[in-house]
């Protein structure tokens, strides 16, 4: 079987979930997992935020805006008069849980069950629409099997356990649909998969059930070599190893987010990126593939704050590194990049919430400098050590381009380079101009 995981814009529109019921269909036996219809998680968002300031006549109003939303996508989806009146029971059951809310005391139980709300409407109703074409489906709540421990990791053997039993129960069918994003926490509450969302949903579902492979839709025909967005000429790599995909999506690229790579990587299954606007289109494949010594990638992550820790203290001093360290831990502040040298330590991080107790702690330690408004440019491919002239080649291309920091050797995969937001763009297209 294949977990099959379609985004907010592959169910955007009627016709979109009409194209994507297209593309089940010729899969054969799948675990089909939905997101919200796009836009839908937003506005729902906004309504909470409006209830938790007591807006309750804006958070109504935009409650309405919705409903108009979902009734014309029933009129459009379901073709007979029967179905169209089940699809409308069903935005009608959800808007009025939703104007529920209202004139209410919204807590964090609330925020979860009313955010959830978008992918329960998007499978209830392409549960009705694949009736209406005949097709073997059962819909199954992932509320039932999905769960978070305490930490707020996933409980997998919970997970393993419920979704087996599920599906022994029921056994013959071709199509099972359910929610992405949807879980519930230790307590049995409604919660959400923060990281990663639906596409952790497949992944951990994938693994669960062993599946013969996992396939993420979205609207981009896999992960480029570059953003599309600064620099032209871009193509898909077709094929990237777990670790490789995992560097991208962690330094930018944000078709898949860098969570939803481990549970396909620890079981071994592979996972395909594809494009429903071109379902025909090879997409990316991500597997343990072999090195075949190739840069395949460039990933940019921006709003990156460089934090450096001058001493002469440190010469030789044992222990230093794990003092700097305990700071960031102690304030949740995780490290992307790390360089050192007998004075002294530079780290980058993405999270200023605490940066202001960082620096007045690393501070007792030497003196403290900040460079803010940075970006991370990664290079991901075979970059094992051995390769010679691949990292030559990185900086060769970069010659014009100041660099704060450079972080090479981490990882057989990667190759990290600092440098100012200003000089984003042009190290994107200067990086592809000397590598591809």
């Amino acid at each position: 079987m294949k977990v099959i995981k379609f985004g907010g814009t592959s169910v955007g529109s009627a016709q979109r979930m009409k194209n994507m019921v297209d593309i089940v269909v010729r899969e054969g036996k799948v675990m089909v997992v939905l997101s919200a219809m796009s836009g839908t998680t937003n506005s729902l968002i906004s309504i909470t935020d409006k209830l938790k300031n007591n807006l309750d006549e804006e958070a109504l109003s935009c409650i309405g805006e919705l409903e108009k939303k979902y009734t014309a996508t029933v009129d459009e989806l379901l073709p007979s008069s029967d179905s169209r009146a089940k699809g409308l029971v069903v935005v009608d059951e959800i808007m009025g849980k939703l104007r529920g809310y209202a004139g209410t005391n919204i807590k964090v139980k609330q925020e979860k069950e009313i955010v959830a709300f978008g992918e329960k409407l998007s499978t209830r109703l392409v549960n009705l629409y694949m009736r209406e074409r005949g097709l073997d489906v059962i819909l199954l709540d992932a509320a039932e099997f999905m769960r978070i421990k305490e930490d707020g990791e996933p409980d997998t053997e919970y997970i393993k356990k419920h979704i087996t039993d599920k599906l022994d129960s029921n056994p013959s069918h071709m199509i099972y649909l359910t929610q992405g994003f949807i879980c519930r926490n230790h307590i049995g509450e409604i919660d959400n998969l923060q990281r990663g969302g639906s596409d952790y949903t497949a992944s951990l579902i994938g693994s669960a059930i062993n599946a013969d492979e996992i396939q993420i839709w979205t609207d981009i025909d896999g992960m480029h070599n570059n953003d599309p967005r600064f620099v032209e000429g871009t193509a898909p790599v077709h094929e990237l190893h777990f670790e490789e995909a995992a560097e991208l999506a962690y330094f930018g690229a944000k078709i898949l987010h860098p969570t939803c790579v481990q549970p396909a990587k620890s079981a071994n299954i592979p996972v395909r990126l594809l494009n429903t606007m071109q379902p025909d289109a090879p997409g990316t494949v991500i597997y343990n593939t072999k090195p075949d010594h190739k840069i395949k990638a460039i990933a940019a992550k921006d709003n990156i704050t460089a934090i450096k820790i001058k001493s002469s203290r440190m010469l030789l001093a044992y222990g230093f590194l794990r003092k700097v360290f305990e700071i960031f831990e102690k304030h949740h502040t995780a490290i992307d990049m790390i360089t050192t040298s007998e004075v002294g330590v530079s780290v980058t991080i993405d999270n200023e919430d605490n940066i202001d107790p960082i620096i007045n702690e690393l501070s007792q330690y030497g003196a403290v400098t900040v460079d803010r408004d940075m970006v991370i440019i990664c290079v991901v491919g075979d970059l094992e050590w051995q390769n010679r002239g691949f990292e030559a080649k990185v900086v060769d291309a970069l010659r014009n381009v100041p660099v704060r920091m450079i972080s090479y050797g981490g990882s057989n995969y990667n190759i990290s380079l600092l440098v100012k937001k200003e000089d984003k763009i042009r190290s994107l297209q200067l990086l592809s101009e000397h590598l591809f």
